[in-house]
């Protein structure tokens, strides 16, 4: 394995998880200095929705979740046909180190004074590289629980538990080749909530907003 290659494959995957994605099309697009200052104060696909409505809200969602998916597998795929790297299980492990360090950077992006967004985009396309079965199961929980509740952040706090569980499924294609999966989906779960630890405190309280659906008007 070159170690050089390596680091910098994974000083790469942060810095494109750290680009700012809502805080540029904000600016660019809709004149707006900080979208941090507005909505619920996240710079996020879903904050980006109730902002600047549904155009810039999906733009910046595709791009969070191509920097997860990016990260997670053209990295290390660069490194593959460099010959940096050899073997199904260090491919993995990279996969999983360069996916995670572009969360990292979307969380706290280097670019935005380390205050970005909940990380659910781009752990979507994270996880799209390592276990796209599982990841278009969950999608399916999300719209799912997003129907029932309106709650954005139920839904994808409610996708990454769904995620987690898929992980100890024995079937094909949802049985993890690694021990380590299972692991990385649990500690997928545990960021969400985490991530979303604000978000709770509103369910619980009963002033977590709502996405107005079609047919919940």
């Amino acid at each position: 394995m070159n170690i050089p290659l390596l680091l910098l494959a994974l000083l790469a995957a942060y810095l494109l998880g750290s680009i700012p994605t809502a805080l540029w099309v904000g600016r660019r697009f809709f004149g707006l200095a900080d979208i941090r200052e507005h909505g619920s104060g996240n710079a996020g696909a879903t904050n980006t929705f109730r902002v600047l409505g549904k155009k810039a809200g999906s733009a910046v969602l595709l791009v969070d979740a191509f920097k997860g998916f990016a990260a997670a597998y053209f990295l290390p795929n660069a490194l593959l046909s460099a010959g940096a790297l050899a073997g199904a299980q260090n491919l993995f492990y990279v996969r999983l180190a360069c996916g995670v360090l572009a969360v990292v950077g979307h969380i706290y992006p280097v670019w935005a004074q380390f205050r970005g967004g909940k990380g659910v985009a781009t752990i979507v396309g994270m996880m799209l590289a390592i276990a796209p079965a599982s990841v278009g199961v969950c999608v399916l929980v999300f719209l799912a629980v997003l129907a029932l509740s309106r709650y954005v952040s139920l839904s994808s706090m409610t996708a990454g538990v769904a995620f987690a569980l898929l992980q100890l499924l024995p079937w094909k294609p949802f049985r993890p080749d690694l021990p380590l999966q299972v692991w990385c989906g649990f500690a997928v779960a545990a960021l969400l909530v985490y991530t979303h630890r604000a978000n709770i405190g509103r369910l619980r309280s009963g002033t977590e907003s709502r996405v107005p659906l079609p047919w919940a008007r």
